[in-house]
C-alpha cells in the first residue's frame, strides 16, 4: 500500500469515527445520555443519610442531607479534572481522582486541588420522593 493510500484509509477511518461520535451525542432526551430527566424520581428521602449523601453516577448528580429534612443536590462531576465524585462521608463529597473534598451543605471546596464548588442541581422533595425540579 502506498503512503497516499495509507493516509486516505486512516483519514476515512477517523472521519467515520467522528461521525459515530457526533451521532451518539446528537438528539434524544437527557435520560438517553444517562442524565436524569426533570421530574424523574432520583431517590427516596430514606436513602440519603443525615450528614451524608448518595452519588447517583448514572444520573450525574449527588444528593446530600446536611441536616435532617434538608436535601441538596450537586453535579457529580468534579470541578478540578472532570472525574466523577465517588462517595459522601464525614460531611464531604469525595472525588477519588485527586482527593478533592466538597461540603455536603453547599458544594464548596473543603480541600483541593479543585478550586471551584460543585454546581448545584435543582431538586424537589414531594413526600418521600426526591426528583429534579
Amino acid at each position: 500500500m502506498s503512503g497516499v493510500a495509507r493516509r486516505t484509509v486512516v483519514a476515512a477511518a477517523g472521519g467515520t469515527g467522528l461521525v459515530a461520535v457526533l451521532a451518539a451525542c446528537g438528539g434524544g432526551g437527557a435520560d438517553e445520555k444517562g442524565a436524569a430527566a426533570e421530574g424523574e424520581t432520583l431517590a427516596r428521602t430514606a436513602d440519603i443519610p443525615v450528614g451524608g449523601g448518595k452519588v447517583l453516577a448514572d444520573k450525574g448528580v449527588v444528593i446530600t442531607q446536611p441536616k435532617a429534612g434538608e436535601f441538596k443536590a450537586f453535579s457529580s462531576k468534579c470541578t478540578h479534572a472532570g472525574c466523577a465524585v465517588s462517595s459522601v462521608k464525614d460531611g464531604v463529597i469525595v472525588c477519588p481522582c485527586h482527593q478533592s473534598h466538597f461540603d455536603v451543605s453547599d458544594g464548596s471546596v473543603k480541600s483541593g486541588p479543585a478550586g471551584s464548588p460543585l454546581p448545584p442541581t435543582p431538586i424537589q422533595v414531594v413526600g418521600d420522593a426526591i426528583s429534579l425540579g
